[in-house]
């Protein structure tokens, strides 16, 4: 199901993966990615291109649906978290409002309906 709700993700233009830790963060843009599976390392984007991250499948034990609260607006997420309750891999949806500030209802809808397909929070 990892797989499958990362396919899901990285088919949704303006979403930003994020891995980070102490030392470094990696951000790439969602848009039309390709995805594969080989064993147990998840490949997002092209291993020959700018950009591209591998993700343990056996690491993530978790992922949850975040709507947060921001000072202007907002703030959406799928957040991708280990065995220790730690943040692997964060989806944030971008784009969500226009130039005034409001929520545009197609983004929203994108966001809403992987919801809906998964539920709030997933257990691999």
């Amino acid at each position: 199901m990892l797989f499958e709700l990362l396919s899901d993700i990285v088919n949704v233009d303006d979403v930003l993966l994020i891995t980070k830790n102490s030392g470094a963060t990696c951000e790439i843009r969602s848009n039309s990615l390709p995805i594969r599976q080989k064993e147990k390392w998840i490949t997002i984007g092209d291993n020959d291109g700018p950009g591209h991250m591998h993700i343990n499948s056996e690491i993530i034990k978790s992922a949850e649906f975040i709507q947060e609260q921001r000072p202007e607006k907002i703030s959406f997420s799928i957040r991708f978290f280990d065995d220790h309750n730690d943040r692997v891999l964060a989806a944030f949806f971008t784009k969500m409002y226009d130039e005034s500030k409001n929520l545009i209802p197609e983004r929203k809808n994108l966001y809403d309906s992987l919801h809906d397909k998964y539920s709030s929070k997933i257990k691999f």
